[in-house]
């Protein structure tokens, strides 16, 4: 078990960290530069596009684990995860190259979900009707991931905390592939961190890593869903993300804005509008998120109540998550 959490570690870590100097000088032949705009996040422009290295270094490193037999158990079902998150990925390399329609790239992120879920039904044999719900997730969580990656860290420690408790989740249950899959999702895009944060150097993920990111995630989530894993396991880690995504839509359609296009509403963007660092955001999304896990999976084994009492207090972190913008938006004034 622990050459099954080091190994792959080790490897996307590794590659994760000496690839990007291989994808660097592409990124510049081919233009793949981001230029600030008024929706914009970072104030100079920097590459895009380095995803391709991260998802190359996690994707490597889970193939490379099943040929050395570390996933001897449900094969079947990493193959389909992993063709998910490559087949996202391939998808936001193309949208970093050249943009693809709305519509087209939906319906691509759909078809996705199609053959991932109904993949994984009949290998593991469950109901079809949880098809729909696998389809709408996977697709539906690419684009959170995206929708997401607006500061520089957010997506690198996404992918570690995800990671982590979802290697985790397979270690307590016994579930190689998802043991593997994300002691490799949290080392590689640890190792992109570095790559992101560097002042005045620092390159972005684009859709190439953002997609990966969300297809791998969501992938993962709806293998281990219908195999049977915890929904606490599964869910607790991306409440965070999927309520600032949704609270943030919901808003704009409320206002009747085109809540597809570009904006600089999400929580964690109105944080850095205030004063907060593009770091400290990312720090309190993903610390938060994993504070709603570690008390979602300590409430597991507990009784009723007191498992009512943890969902209450997630629910409060979450409101007053989603509840900064206005805090510090009465403080600046305060100050003023």
């Amino acid at each position: 078990m622990k050459f099954s959490l080091v190994f792959p570690a080790l490897c996307a870590g590794v590659l994760g960290l000496l690839l990007p100097f291989a994808v660097r000088p592409l990124l510049h032949r081919w233009n793949l530069v981001d230029l600030p705009t008024a929706r914009s996040s970072h104030s100079e422009p920097a590459f895009r596009g380095m995803g391709l290295a991260t998802a190359i270094a996690v994707a490597a490193t889970y193939f490379v684990s099943l040929l050395l037999g570390l996933i001897a158990v449900d094969r079947s079902v990493a193959l389909v995860v992993l063709a998910g998150a490559v087949l996202a990925g391939i998808l936001g390399w193309f949208e970093d190259l050249r943009g693809v329609g709305i519509l087209k790239r939906f319906s691509v992120q759909l078809l996705i979900g199609i053959a991932v879920t109904v993949a994984l039904t009949f290998i593991l044999n469950t109901a079809i009707w949880w098809i729909p719900v696998g389809v709408f997730a996977i697709a539906a969580y690419i684009n959170v991931a995206n929708f997401m990656d607006g500061v520089n860290g957010i997506s690198g420690l996404h992918g570690l905390m995800v990671g982590v408790f979802y290697a985790y989740a397979g270690v307590q249950t016994d579930t190689q592939w998802l043991m593997v899959g994300g002691a490799a999702l949290a080392a590689g895009y640890t190792a992109f961190l570095p790559w992101n944060v560097r002042t005045g150097k620092n390159v972005f993920l684009g859709d190439a890593g953002s997609y990966f990111l969300g297809g791998a995630i969501a992938c993962m989530a709806v293998g281990a869903f219908l195999a049977g894993i915890y929904v606490e396991y599964i869910l607790s880690p991306v409440l965070i993300y999927l309520a600032d995504t949704g609270f943030t839509l919901l808003k704009r359609m409320l206002r009747g804005e085109q809540w597809y296009k570009p904006h600089r509403t999400h929580v964690y963007q109105q944080l850095t509008d205030y004063g907060v660092s593009h770091i400290g955001s990312a720090l309190i999304v993903n610390g938060v998120s994993a504070l709603v896990s570690i008390i979602t999976i300590v409430a597991l084994p507990f009784q009723t109540q007191q498992a009512v009492w943890a969902g209450l207090a997630v629910v409060l972190i979450i409101a007053g998550y989603l509840s900064l913008p206005t805090f510090l938006r009465k403080v600046t004034r305060r100050e003023r």
